[in-house]
């Protein structure tokens, strides 16, 4: 999927930075040149140099960035793992299975709510926090503000657990509606009270000597944390139909 930086490329036209970020504005609206520059700093693409320094880019390269760009914000992977499906690709071989491939193809197709976030149960690498803010695509001082709210938190490491990227993708785009951090903790306290609902259940299970029991007990978690979204997502709209005007 790279692109060729030999004669094969002779001819084509070759996109200045600026140029890139229209073309990919038209699927990702937030993306950024800080970005452009940052997946290239973490050698996701290498676009050609001009002898005065100015970055060209290929159609390789755009189509490479639409690539990385798209399995960020669908699937949520890390840098480092979208890298092993370019370099799989690049090498001419089929890349890592998705995660949540399994899941969505159990789920029922009936259920009038989607699972919500079945994505954010399947385990996956840790993200620095520099990788967190591009994969988010917001600014420092934003994620100190949900920190501080206690809307993302880092591991004991500094590290952020998958689930914390679309978290913080969901409070910047409740945030384009004007929901600040602050209108948000009444949604953070539900919340917590749904994962004490959760662990009164397996709690037991985890305690359990056997370890296929402990092992149903991360299974039942994951299932009670479903049906925990997909029953506030419909009490939501429930609440909302009945309204007036509605």
């Amino acid at each position: 999927m790279q692109g060729d930086n030999g004669g094969s490329d002779a001819g084509r036209q070759l996109l200045s930075i600026g140029a890139v970020l229209g073309e990919l504005r038209d699927e990702f609206p937030e993306v950024t040149i800080s970005k452009i520059r940052f997946l290239e700093a973490e050698r996701l693409v290498e676009p050609r140099r001009t002898p005065s320094g100015y970055r060209k880019f290929s159609r390789d390269d755009v189509g490479r960035l639409a690539y990385v760009l798209r399995m960020q914000r669908d699937h949520y992977l890390p840098l480092r793992v979208i890298r092993e499906h370019l370099d799989a690709m690049d090498a001419g071989e089929a890349p890592p299975a998705l995660p949540g491939t399994e899941l969505a193809a159990v789920a029922d197709p009936s259920a009038e709510v989607e699972p919500v976030g079945a994505e954010a149960f399947v385990p996956g690498p840790r993200l620095g926090r520099a990788e967190l803010l591009a994969a988010a695509g917001v600014a420092e001082q934003q994620l100190a503000d949900w920190e501080s709210y206690g809307l993302v938190a880092a591991t004991p490491d500094g590290g952020f657990d998958p689930e914390m990227l679309q978290v913080a993708r969901l409070v910047a785009e409740l945030g384009r509606f004007g929901l600040e951090p602050r209108h948000l903790r009444a949604v953070k306290a539900a919340a917590d009270r749904e994962v004490g609902l959760v662990e009164q259940v397996v709690a037991p299970l985890r305690r359990h000597r056997n370890p296929q029991t402990r092992a149903h007990a991360a299974a039942l978690a994951r299932e009670l944390a479903s049906l925990s979204v997909r029953l506030h997502a419909a009490l939501v709209q429930a609440g909302l139909r009945a309204r007036p005007g509605a």
